[in-house]
């Protein structure tokens, strides 16, 4: 089989986990900040920062860690120390954000969209690059390569269950936005990342 002279570079590569990481920050900084949850892992660990005041970022890292195994069997070492080096990414960013961005008020329907969409987009970033944010990004992604099945459509369902969940810490009119902002989210997935579509990798 010909070498696959689309593949990325190693600083193309580490180029795009600073971004993705850095989008899938601001866009939780936005959704905090609005009151609102998201789905996968970070919107567990929103909840669990809601309940606790735990920073956001060190309760999504310690979330990943059964992850790990799965994304090493499944999808290989490369996107394992991928994942691993985004969620380190991402724990050190939602530790800095309180420091470099400070959001004194944002309007809840455009935490929902942006926030959700700019989420999007840096998951985006980093399934096309071999990496992830974990959790239920691993089993999307195996999904999708191994069984032809939407990566974009299993985050959706698993967004909205998790959502759902958060039914216990916010209110209903806030746990509609964030359904919504879970819609976004996948729906940048599912128009950007269909099987088949990107050589890159």
């Amino acid at each position: 089989m010909p070498a696959n002279t689309h593949r990325h570079t190693p600083i193309e590569d580490i180029h795009a986990l600073l971004i993705g990481s850095s989008f899938i920050a601001v866009g939780l900084t936005l959704l905090k900040a609005a009151g609102l949850v998201t789905g996968g892992v970070a919107g567990v660990a929103l909840i669990v920062s809601y309940l606790t005041d735990w920073p956001v970022g060190t309760v999504f890292l310690v979330l990943n860690i059964p992850f790990y195994a799965l994304a090493y069997r499944a999808l290989g070492r490369d996107f394992t120390i991928k994942t691993l080096a985004t969620n380190l990414l991402l724990a050190g960013l939602a530790l800095g954000m309180p420091h470099w961005l400070q959001v004194e008020g944002v309007d809840p329907v455009f935490a929902a969209m942006f926030g959700g969409t700019i989420i999007g987009m840096g998951i985006l970033a980093l399934a096309r690059h071999r990496s992830s944010v974990g959790g239920v990004g691993v089993l999307a992604l195996y999904l999708q390569e191994k069984r032809g099945i939407s990566a974009g459509k299993v985050q959706m369902i698993a967004d909205c269950l998790v959502v759902a969940a958060a039914f216990a810490v916010i209110s209903p009119a806030k746990l509609l936005l964030s359904i919504l902002s879970a819609v976004a989210l996948s729906a940048v997935i599912i128009a950007n990342h269909r099987p088949g579509r990107y050589a890159g990798y």
